[in-house]
């Protein structure tokens, strides 16, 4: 080991090691350590191990002996391979232990998906990097990684991330996609394709519904959209908003998977296989919930300006119409187009409460523009609750 450098700022102090500690040097490290530390038993302590080269059982153990002394120790800054030792040790179990996170640039990378928490680039021909949007998305991160490997193990085709980046001021999760093209390129390249796409993309939504989850592993979208009838307590009639929260009340709970952002920039063709990407939404429900989901997608977003659509999904907004319409179709299974249409109603109700949420708690209120969207949404929706008495199908 080469030096330790102490910093105290308020009640914390910060140790930064460099170099390498081994048995050669592990005894004299722990002495220089102790004689620093001895007079600050109490604060909490950060261990910088940014210049760390290498670090050997020997010096784990003057790490532990260090946590004795600081309960509440962390580890910051931490090289890969440095890291993998002491997540293999155990010590990531035992205390905060944080990676450094090797940079990377997106300037000029093409976007090839898009979901509500981030965006998907590609940085070489072999990998990409999904960006979050909220700069302090760390957990958000490990929470993704989390549910991709979920779904993973529960057969759902995805892509896992095996690393995690800065990305300038925010973070990204890097995954390897050879080739891939979202469903969205697909269909602004090749609209002669939407047979082929609407294919797919059901039989794909079919099996996500078809997968049953451990209890307790995803959030239920129940819940959350109970959540979304409340709020609306305060921007309805009474006998309105009564009426929308005992509708979503009469859905059954669900251990079902819904992935939450079902459109198509989020699956990928990669080869010959079809991927879901931005699993952060990942959730157990009904699928009224998903429909609902898609219809904004595709339709709700741009109903008072369709550039909306165009502008998100890559492609004419007419094409975004078609695609969900007949996806419902092939959900359903049936040509019926006054049961299309029904179904439809029922997954609005849920869509429109979601985007007047969304919009008022985005300052639309402020904003003449949203304004009228917010009127738009709001009067579509009460207009639905008139006429509709179940969301169940």
């Amino acid at each position: 080991m080469k030096e330790v450098n102490c910093v105290i700022e308020n009640n914390e102090i910060v140790i930064t090691l460099s170099g390498k500690i081994d048995s050669s040097n592990a005894a004299q490290a722990e002495e220089e350590l102790s004689s620093v530390l001895k007079e600050h038993a109490g604060r909490e302590l950060t261990v910088d191990m940014e210049d760390l080269e290498y670090i050997s059982s020997a010096g784990l153990r003057v790490l532990l002996r260090l946590r004795k002394i600081f309960p509440g120790m962390r580890i910051i800054n931490v090289k890969s391979e440095i890291y993998e030792i002491l997540d293999m040790t155990g010590f990531t179990q035992m205390m905060d232990v944080q990676k450094a996170y090797r940079e990377v640039s997106v300037e000029g990378c093409e976007v090839i998906g898009e979901g509500a928490n981030g965006k998907v680039y590609r940085i070489d021909g072999d990998n990409v990097v999904k960006v979050c949007k909220n700069p302090d998305a760390l957990e958000d991160i490990q929470h993704e990684r989390e549910v991709a490997r979920l779904a993973l193990v529960l057969g759902i085709p995805t892509a896992i991330s095996y690393d995690v980046v800065r990305v300038g001021d925010s973070y990204g999760s890097v995954f390897e996609l050879l080739d891939a093209k979202s469903f969205s390129k697909i269909l602004s390249q090749n609209p002669e394709k939407m047979d082929w796409c609407v294919k797919e993309y059901v039989d794909l939504l079919k099996k996500i519904h078809a997968t049953e989850v451990p209890a307790g592993e995803l959030p239920d979208m129940r819940q959350t959209a109970l959540g979304w009838a409340d709020f609306m307590q305060d921007y309805l009639p009474a006998d309105y908003a009564g009426k929308l929260k005992a509708l979503i009340e009469e859905v059954p709970q669900s251990n079902h998977m819904i992935h939450g952002d079902y459109h198509t920039k989020n699956l990928e063709l990669t080869g010959q296989e079809v991927l879901l990407i931005d699993m952060d939404t990942l959730a157990v429900g009904h699928p009224l919930f998903e429909l609902a989901s898609m219809y904004n997608a595709f339709v709700g977003f741009g109903e008072c300006d369709v550039r909306a659509i165009d502008d998100f999904m890559g492609f004419d907004h007419e094409i975004a119409a078609e695609l969900w319409h007949r996806a419902l179709a092939a959900y359903l299974g049936t040509d019926d187009e006054e049961r299309i249409r029904e179904v439809e109603d029922k997954a609005r109700v849920v869509g429109y409460t979601r985007l007047i949420r969304r919009s008022i708690r985005r300052r639309g209120l402020e904003i003449p523009e949203k304004t009228k969207e917010i009127e738009f949404w709001k009067s579509e929706l009460l207009e639905l609750l008139d006429r509709v008495d179940t969301l169940l199908f």
